[in-house]
Order: C-alpha cells, then structure tokens, then sequence
C-alpha cells in the first residue's frame, strides 16, 4: 500500500526528503540495523529533476553538518557504510553529461567521504550493455544479497520508472534483476534498467513526483493499476511505499 506524502512544491519535496533521508539512513546505521543487520545502508539512486536535486541538498547538509563539527545537533550519515546502486543507466561513459551515475557523482558523491567501492555503476561505455547487465546482479548479490534498504524513483508523466515504460519488455521481466533496453522511447534509447524484481527486494521504496504533466500517472499509483499500464504502481517495498507528490502532481486525486 502506499503512503501519500503531500508537499507544496519540487523545492518542499527535496527538502522534505532529504531530511527523511538522513534521519532513516542514520537509524540505519546506529547499532546494527538495516535489512542486512550490520548497520551497511544499501540505497538505488535515481535521476531527474527531484532525484538530482535530493542529491545536491543531502550534499549541502551534509557539509553544514561538517562546519558545525561534532556540536550540530541533527543526525549525520557516516558515508563510509552505504552503498550505492543506480536504478537504471543511459549507454554512455560516466563523464558524459547524460549520465545517470556522472550526474549523481557530480552532485554528491563527489563532495563526501564515501568509498569509490561503495559506489556500483555499471561501467557503461567500457562494455557491451548485455555484458553490463549480466555483471551487474552478481554484484547485486555480493553486495546487497538480501535487496536495498531504500529505492529511490522518479517517475515519468506516462509513469515509467528506472527505464521500465509502460508495455515494455522490461515491465514484464519476472526474474531477472537487470535489464538492457534497446528501445526506450525517451532518448537516448539504450540503457539499462533495474526490473521490479529488483526494486520490490527493497525495504523502503519512495517515489519523488512533482509537475502537473505527470498528475494522472500519480492517481495510477493511489489507484493502483497495473505495472504493464503504469510502472510506477507495481513498486512496493517490503516495509514501506511512500508517494512524495507535489501539489501541481496531484491536481487529479
């Protein structure tokens, strides 16, 4: 079932998330919590507008909290026990501009302490996208055998999630984690993708929706029509499902 979190703005929910954010992944990590137990914060980026924009305020916080010292009083995520996945990947070198994983580098990454090992792309531009997605469960399975503890997802106004779109191969695939598109109907038209397989391992997954244009594929999602028809309602998480919907996205509820 998901849970509706309605906010004003894109603005409002990349704040709001960020500190949601923060906050699980730090009780993550006190103790040994986690869907693994060891205190290892295992998440899935996401692009677009609200996922790379997540990811420029956790950077800005992030730094906040190291200007402040051991004093600031709101929680800090120790970058050095996450590790992060991609939800899907445009088939082009980390240093092109179109790239999923090179964006989310630049946007954060880049500016905290986390381990380049930690950090699982799919090396896309060095191999074929077959070979890439073949790679790439093995990886899921050494080092996130059990899933992710948070999944996040943009979503697209015909609801696709990752590079799953409406009617597609990928929506359908019922076993494999990852996926080579070939014929994405948003360029560029070769990617890959996590499948639902993959995204419903996760204990948390939170959809960031905000635009007007994507107001009637987020009533799919309350409503819960089918993943062929609308991706973006067949993620669930395991523990939980959160819509972060932007007024201007909920014009249709």
């Amino acid at each position: 079932m998901v849970t509706l979190h309605r906010v004003s703005d894109v603005d409002d929910l990349i704040s709001q998330a960020a500190l949601k954010f923060i906050e699980t992944i730090a009780g993550i990590q006190a103790g040994n919590g986690g869907l693994h137990d060891d205190g290892v914060a295992r998440i899935v980026l996401t692009g677009g507008g609200a996922g790379i924009g997540l990811l420029h305020e956790l950077a800005r916080l992030d730094f906040a909290a190291q200007q402040q010292g051991e004093n600031y009083p709101a929680l800090r995520i120790d970058w050095s026990r996450v590790h992060i996945f991609f939800g899907d990947e445009r088939n082009v070198p980390v240093s092109d501009p179109d790239s999923n994983e090179g964006q989310a580098r630049s946007a954060l990454l880049d500016h905290v302490d986390i381990p380049d090992q930690n950090i699982h792309g799919f090396d896309l531009g060095a191999v074929s996208m077959e070979a890439a997605a073949n790679a790439y469960e093995p990886e899921l399975k050494d080092f996130a055998p059990l899933g992710f503890d948070l999944h996040l997802l943009g979503m697209g106004a015909e609801g696709h999630i990752n590079s799953m779109f409406p009617h597609s191969p990928a929506i359908r695939e019922q076993e494999e984690l990852a996926v080579p598109v070939h014929d994405s109907p948003k360029p560029p038209s070769e990617r890959i993708t996590l499948t639902l397989p993959a995204v419903n391992r996760s204990e948390r997954v939170w959809l960031l929706v905000a635009g007007e244009e994507k107001a009637a594929a987020a009533k799919n999602i309350v409503d819960g029509v089918d993943a062929e028809e609308c991706p973006a309602a067949g993620a669930q998480g395991t523990k939980e499902t959160i819509l972060f919907l932007a007024d201007d996205a909920a014009q249709e509820l």
